[in-house]
């Protein structure tokens, strides 16, 4: 899939930022389980093997603040993070984000306390059945629906009043991107922002019986998707692939990329799919112990693998100098804080910290690599520069996506070639159109635990057996709250503060 800077378009503004271009797709890659009974029978047989809390209400995701972009682009623009707007620039209007209740992210672990495979849990009262009868749909990634399947099979005892289904072939899956309104789903369907992070989409299952009376097709799957690509099509353009794009820049892993993991390693904390306070679940004591007791030394996050000659884009520089050069210093090196009129610029920058890396968005990640890769100019890029830079940047930047694309297979090492360690492992291949991937890291070596090793823009790595060096890019989605450095998880705000 050619990878366009368009479909990068900011959508709105919300306190979870920028979104997304506008459009919509169908998935043929998921799968949906069903659990359904009388009562709170499906909720009870739920919660003994989900890590989420099913008898209380879904948190929403963790608002976010000023990412290093619009910092960035704030500082050249003359108006420092935290300041604000001109009298004469009407400020942007906050669109506001409703979450539904009846959908959730959840993690389903095995005996040892690894993940089998995340999902989002919709509960419903089923069209048709009795008024008492409560369903949950489990929306899972299909590369783990046959595991999980029999995972919940074998945990239902035999004189339990609960029924499984797989209703994949009933029930068929959707997106849509660029719009923060999930509310007054049409007849037939069902949705909600997706609760791990609204950046992802709105989710949509397609259940209603109608749709299948009015709509032709071969199969139930075949109607549904005809039925809600004609809906669709008066309002959003297709956009088949996009989840896969956008889940890899907001570094969101899922399916058999986070099997037999912990959950903490793979970030389900911070995603609101595990509750610290619920009662007993299958495999609640080694994700209570990391809780608790231990230090996360590994957590994934989304890495750009660019090449030794490419030049450094402004928001990891910045980050290398907090990390060389401390907050104090570094925040002077970056904003002048010492220059003439340094007391106004450390008056607009109060509060404001920059990370140890990075914080962007999925569609601040996507515009900068359409520049690397040389689809769109550089703001700063000189005119007469013309088609000819961008030609070659763009021949150099298809060069290195086919060699990413060739190396960076699951389960390949991160080597740091400064003393041969292993630093991370790939989980995913890059997202398509990019050399964005998902890795599962060190996060010392990410300078964000401990202080005896910093993130530095001049590393470099080797990936695999290859023996070509390459440099690698991390950076923090914005739903990642700040990390403690002493324990690897969030870090706890005084109630004072």
């Amino acid at each position: 899939m050619a990878y366009r800077a368009a479909s990068v378009l900011a959508a709105g503004a919300s306190k979870y930022g920028a979104l997304w271009g506008r459009g919509y797709e169908t998935f043929k890659n998921r799968r949906i389980l069903s659990v359904s009974g009388v009562g709170d029978h499906a909720t009870t047989y739920l919660q003994g093997l989900v890590t989420a809390d099913l008898n209380s209400e879904p948190s929403a995701p963790r608002e976010e603040v000023m990412d290093s972009v619009h910092a960035l682009n704030a500082k050249n623009s003359g108006m420092e993070p935290g300041a604000a707007a001109p009298d004469d620039e009407p400020e942007e209007e906050e669109v506001p984000v409703q979450f539904t209740k009846k959908l959730r992210s959840a993690t389903f672990l095995d005996h040892r306390g690894r993940i089998l495979t995340d999902a989002l849990l919709w509960k419903r009262n089923p069209e048709g059945a009795d008024s008492a009868t409560t369903e949950y749909l489990i929306d899972v990634p299909d590369d783990t629906g046959d595991l999980l399947l029999a995972h919940l099979k074998q945990h239902k005892l035999r004189r339990s009043k609960i029924k499984l289904a797989d209703k994949t072939e009933e029930i068929t899956s959707h997106a849509v991107y660029g719009t923060l309104n999930a509310e007054g789903a049409p007849p037939g369907y069902i949705a909600g922002m997706d609760p791990r992070h609204p950046s992802l989409g709105m989710r949509i299952l397609s259940v209603g019986q109608d749709i299948l009376n009015t709509t032709e097709g071969e199969s139930e799957r075949a109607k549904r998707q005809q039925h809600f690509e004609t809906l669709m099509n008066n309002f959003f353009p297709s956009a088949p692939g996009t989840y896969a794009v956008l889940r890899k820049l907001a570094g969101i892993a899922e399916g058999t990329e986070i099997a037999s993991k912990t959950a903490l390693e793979c970030n389900q904390d911070f995603l609101n799919a595990i509750s610290f306070s619920k009662g007993c679940y299958l495999g609640q004591e080694l994700t209570a112990r990391s809780q608790f007791t231990g230090v996360v030394r590994k957590r994934i996050v989304p890495v750009m693998i660019v090449d030794t000659e490419m030049e450094v884009p402004k928001p990891w520089v910045m980050a290398s100098m907090i990390q060389e050069l401390g907050t104090e210093e570094g925040m002077d090196k970056i904003f002048g804080l010492s220059d003439e009129d340094g007391e106004k610029k450390k008056l607009a920058l109060a509060g404001y910290i920059p990370p140890p890396l990075p914080k962007i968005s999925a569609p601040g990640a996507g515009s900068i690599v359409s520049m690397m890769m040389g689809s769109v100019a550089a703001p700063d890029q000189n005119p007469q520069d013309g088609s000819e830079g961008l030609n070659k940047l763009r021949v150099q930047g298809e060069k290195l996506q086919t060699e990413i694309a060739e190396l960076a297979q699951p389960g390949t090492s991160i080597i740091d070639k400064k003393d041969s360690r292993t630093i991370g492992k790939i989980l995913s291949t890059p997202a398509p159109g990019t050399t964005v991937l998902l890795a599962q890291m060190r996060l010392d070596r990410l300078g964000l635990l401990g202080s005896e090793h910093k993130w530095s823009r001049t590393n470099k790595i080797l990936i695999g057996d290859s023996n070509k060096e390459y440099r690698f890019l991390p950076f923090l989605p914005l739903w990642w709250p700040d990390i403690d450095p002493a324990t690897g998880k969030e870090k706890e705000v005084d109630v004072g503060e």
